[in-house]
């Protein structure tokens, strides 16, 4: 296709378009018939935007008509609301509904990454040539008798809370942006988080001290490790649409998965906000063991629940998570 020849035929109707919108900031003063031009040439634009996004060598040319297809859809539909009715969509509808579709490989990815730490946990354990050749036997007793308890105590709570959770978020947005680059940097990343876990884990139990491990571990772990393992299934889901596109072209494959990704990082984020929280309050305090671990089974589960619930409702009507899937829907068959 000519760019150059596709782009001067329909220049005229942007330009139309362009007057219209402007127009329509008083639509009583229009007439029933630019109306009704004004819905069909933005659909019309919407379609031309489709097509030349992949393939023009000029981005202002791709970002001057993506912001006049924004523009004539906020004048044909509403200009959207930017309210607390964007934010209830999103943790209902978009969050959901992208984590949601990619529930098979989180579920992999979650099985995988435990695997593998509990393969290094029993490493460990049974290798004692390891055990002592990773960590000397004074940090190992240091770790056992003090200082895997102390870490979750010896900062005040609520700037450790701020701390976990800046820690972890970090975590997760570099598993979901590494993606990028074939999924490669997410799966060292989720190796190396699953074999410090493992490795601290049989360190625990080889000295005794399993009970202590999972009594600190469970309260937050249940949710954050969800929550990370989740951050690298959608950047390794990333890095296959650029190795196994389908049907679709590679540069929209991957702007489609990275536009979810943006909507699944923000939603995990608060995830982990939360799971930081118990961090700081519910693991180290003097709570029984059981209800720690209680509270943080309930927040798992709660997050589970309302991933599955709101997400497969979502899915089931259509939605897909993508941030920019609802000009998608506006398009009208034009001529090449």
């Amino acid at each position: 296709m000519d760019l150059d020849a596709y782009v001067a035929v329909h220049r005229p109707e942007w330009e139309r378009l362009g007057h219209l919108v402007d127009r329509a900031a008083r639509p009583r003063r229009m007439a029933a018939a630019e109306l009704d031009e004004l819905v069909e040439l933005y659909q019309r634009a919407a379609t031309h935007l489709s097509v030349i996004r992949g393939r023009s060598y000029d981005p202002a040319l791709v970002d001057d008509l993506a912001s006049l297809v924004i523009r004539a859809r906020a004048a044909v539909v509403g200009a959207p609301d930017r309210g607390w009715h964007v934010v209830g969509r999103y943790f209902t509808v978009t969050f959901p509904a992208a984590l949601y579709a990619r529930w098979r490989w989180v579920v992999a990815t979650t099985l995988v990454s435990l695997l593998l730490a509990l393969a290094a946990a029993l490493w460990i354990i049974n290798d004692a040539q390891a055990r002592a050749s990773l960590i000397p036997p004074d940090d190992v007793a240091a770790l056992c008798n003090s200082e895997f308890a102390s870490y979750y105590s010896e900062h005040p709570a609520s700037s450790f809370a701020s701390q976990v959770w800046t820690n972890n978020a970090w975590v997760a947005a570099q598993a979901v942006a590494l993606g990028a680059l074939l999924g490669l940097p997410t799966i060292a990343l989720l190796a190396a988080n699953s074999l410090n876990l493992g490795l601290i884990g049989g360190y625990m139990a080889g000295c005794g001290e399993s009970g202590q491990f999972f009594s600190l571990i469970l309260p937050h772990g249940l949710l954050e490790l969800t929550v990370v393992f989740a951050a690298g299934a959608v950047g390794l889901r990333l890095g296959w649409a650029i190795i196994a596109p389908g049907p679709r072209r590679r540069l929209e494959a991957l702007a489609a998965e990275g536009r979810a990704a943006v909507a699944i990082v923000l939603g995990l984020a608060v995830a982990l906000g939360l799971s930081g929280v118990i961090e700081a309050f519910v693991t180290p305090s003097s709570l029984p063991a059981a209800v720690r671990i209680g509270i943080g089974v309930l927040a798992w589960g709660g997050f589970v629940a309302y991933v599955w619930v709101y997400g497969s409702r979502a899915v089931a009507a259509g939605e897909t998570g993508d941030l920019d899937a609802a000009l998608a829907a506006d398009l009208a068959p034009v001529a090449a």
